[in-house]
């Protein structure tokens, strides 16, 4: 897969997530750890902020800033993806519960209730002092 491919399926993905070039900055700061020289003099490691949401992921996984900015990309997409799929469903939870909550008794379970509260009053009744005594 070449750098057009990815870009283009990156684009198409930012599309379907309803994600724009404008809400994404980008900025670019030296990596630290494994790449000898090369980390420490060119800025390869790419921060990647979407601004609604305010997620921010950072990249420096390869030693190319090129690699880096696609990937960085990737894992912010996945990122506001896993959220958009949290928060639907957290809202379909929300509706089955008001559902479940609506809906009516059965009739074996109105019997049962019925029965229930007619055995607790003969507790009761039978709990009380009698004032004939």
């Amino acid at each position: 897969m070449n750098e057009t491919d990815k870009d283009d399926q990156i684009t198409r993905r930012m599309t379907a997530l309803g994600v724009k070039e404008s809400d994404i900055t980008e900025s670019f700061v030296r990596s630290g750890g494994h790449g000898g020289q090369n980390v420490n003099k060119t800025s390869t490691c790419v921060m990647v902020t979407h601004l609604p949401t305010g997620l921010q992921v950072k990249c420096q996984e390869t030693r190319q800033q090129g690699q880096n900015r696609v990937l960085a990309r990737k894992l912010l997409l996945d990122k506001i993806e896993s959220r958009q799929q949290q928060r639907i469903a957290a809202e379909r939870a929300r509706l089955e519960k008001l559902r479940r909550q609506k809906r009516g008794r059965s009739r074996s379970a109105k019997e049962r209730i019925l029965a229930q509260k007619s055995h607790q009053s003969v507790k009761k009744n039978l709990r009380r002092r009698s004032w004939d005594d």
